[in-house]
């Protein structure tokens, strides 16, 4: 798939009455992620550092038709973790009669057998495409990671990993509360 592919995607599933959801990964780490701050001159901010440099990852897919964003939050990322959160996350798309295009980066393991026969006995409900190599542009969950940095995990320290999961199943809350939240985020992509 290439940059010209999504009009003919975005085409195709509106002419099914389909949804077009974008899946993608991000790693938050419980240091700060140090970005642009103001201060008065000669008054440095500080932000706690944090010498162990633990983390969560997240999985992610947004629906681009009805403005929904579901997660998921995992140790590790490989196959097994990645088919499970297509059993238990991905599946709660599926409804009677509705399809699903489903948009997912070159990760190493969403090329794994067990994924590819997950997708094969559910391609009833789900068509996938996969986004060309080095190109996060493409990826609407993108746009929300973004948003969730800024507005949760910059200049800011978590004491411990369960604070950083409270803060981002916040953010996320957050963004599904108001259809309007993930429109801001994904505008482009609509």
């Amino acid at each position: 798939m290439d940059r010209g592919h999504l009009p003919k995607i975005k085409k195709k599933a509106r002419s099914e009455g389909a949804r077009i959801i974008f899946e993608d990964e991000a790693g938050f780490r419980q240091d700060p992620t140090l970005h642009r701050t103001w201060s008065r001159v000669g008054q440095q901010p500080q932000v706690e550092q944090l010498k162990k440099r633990k983390g969560i990852k997240v999985l992610g897919c947004v629906d681009i038709e009805d403005l929904e964003f579901k997660f998921g939050f995992e140790e590790v990322l490989e196959a097994r973790s990645y088919t499970v959160f297509l059993e238990t996350t991905v599946s709660q798309f599926f409804e009677s009669n509705r399809r699903i295009h489903y948009i997912q980066d070159n990760a190493s393991y969403h090329k794994d057998g067990d994924v590819w026969l997950w997708f094969k006995e559910n391609r009833r409900w789900i068509e996938v495409y996969n986004l060309p190599s080095y190109c996060p542009e493409l990826n609407a969950a993108e746009r929300l990671w973004k948003h969730t940095r800024k507005e949760g995990t910059h200049n800011r320290y978590f004491e411990t990993v369960d604070l950083l999961q409270d803060q981002l199943s916040e953010i996320f809350y957050n963004l599904n509360k108001d259809p309007s939240n993930i429109r801001n985020q994904v505008g482009s992509f609509l």
